[in-house]
């Protein structure tokens, strides 16, 4: 395919989730990257991701970033762990060459990766994050490449999406899941002084789990270090700035029907929007 397909028209920047996680990385972003367009893509239709195989999330962000770039994006973010975790090295190896090479993908791991060198001391760092994030082993592995001292425990928490999404999060019974999961974390290793809440939908469990984290551990919620990172990207990277449009606005999608995705929206955006139900 033509390496400048589509490069003659500018468009917005894609966030792709497998549910509504995304919107909390949007979120950041647009705080951040105010005079940017976005499109947010939601397969809400499909989710949850987690648990399905390395090739099913594989198979269906693919056919996400590709209604993406249809739609007029020239850079995706997969504001997903699960699809970071699953998908984006083949989707940027194999496929975006063969698609459209000036074309980019990014994820959310390596942003959150580069920035616990500067908030450990004990080289200990725990994770909070879903069956499949934790399985895939993503966390680990790109730590140790960047920072091989640091020792990485995991902890797998089935239930907080599920809380998150039925309206739950600030329920007593949260508190139950929550603690469970965060105690069994530190139990495993007593020396982690930093949490990577590595799943877009647990910022929305912040104030419990901050409740039963000691003080002195720091945790890392990603959205504010994705949304660093691809403020800077996009310094390094002027051509693909130059593919961006800037009218400071935002669309969503979902896979979904417009009326069921807006209410849970509304809990990770805290703001009423407009959205359109489209098919893949």
């Amino acid at each position: 395919m033509n390496n400048n397909v589509g490069l003659d028209k500018s468009g917005p920047i894609g966030v792709f989730d497998s549910g509504y996680g995304g919107l909390t990385i949007l979120k950041q972003i647009r705080h951040a990257m105010p005079e940017y367009d976005f499109l947010y893509l939601g397969d809400n239709a499909r989710t949850p991701y987690g648990t399905r195989s390395f090739q099913v999330v594989y198979e269906y962000t693919l056919e996400c970033v590709k209604k993406l770039f249809d739609m007029g994006c020239h850079l995706v973010i997969l504001a997903c762990n699960t699809a970071s975790a699953k998908a984006l090295r083949t989707i940027q190896q194999v496929d975006l060459p063969r698609i459209d090479a000036s074309r980019r993908v990014l994820g959310i791991i390596r942003p959150t990766v580069e920035s616990i060198d500067a908030l450990t001391k004990t080289r200990h760092v725990g994770l909070l994050a879903t069956p499949g994030t934790v399985k895939s082993l993503s966390y680990p592995l790109e730590i140790n490449k960047l920072f091989p001292d640091i020792t990485v425990t995991a902890e797998a928490c089935p239930i907080w999406v599920p809380l998150v999404e039925s309206g739950e999060s600030g329920s007593q019974g949260a508190d139950f899941f929550v603690k469970r999961h965060v105690d069994s974390l530190l139990a495993k290793d007593n020396m982690i002084d930093t949490i990577i809440l590595g799943c877009t939908h647990y910022p929305l469990l912040l104030p419990k789990i901050r409740k039963y984290v000691p003080e002195n551990i720091s945790i890392l919620s990603q959205g504010e270090y994705v949304a660093k990172s691809l403020r800077n990207y996009m310094y390094r990277h002027p051509e693909m700035d130059a593919c961006c449009t800037k009218n400071g606005k935002c669309s969503y999608f979902t896979t979904e029907s417009a009326e069921t995705f807006l209410p849970n929206a509304s809990l990770f955006l805290n703001e009423r929007i407009q959205a359109q139900s489209i098919s893949l």
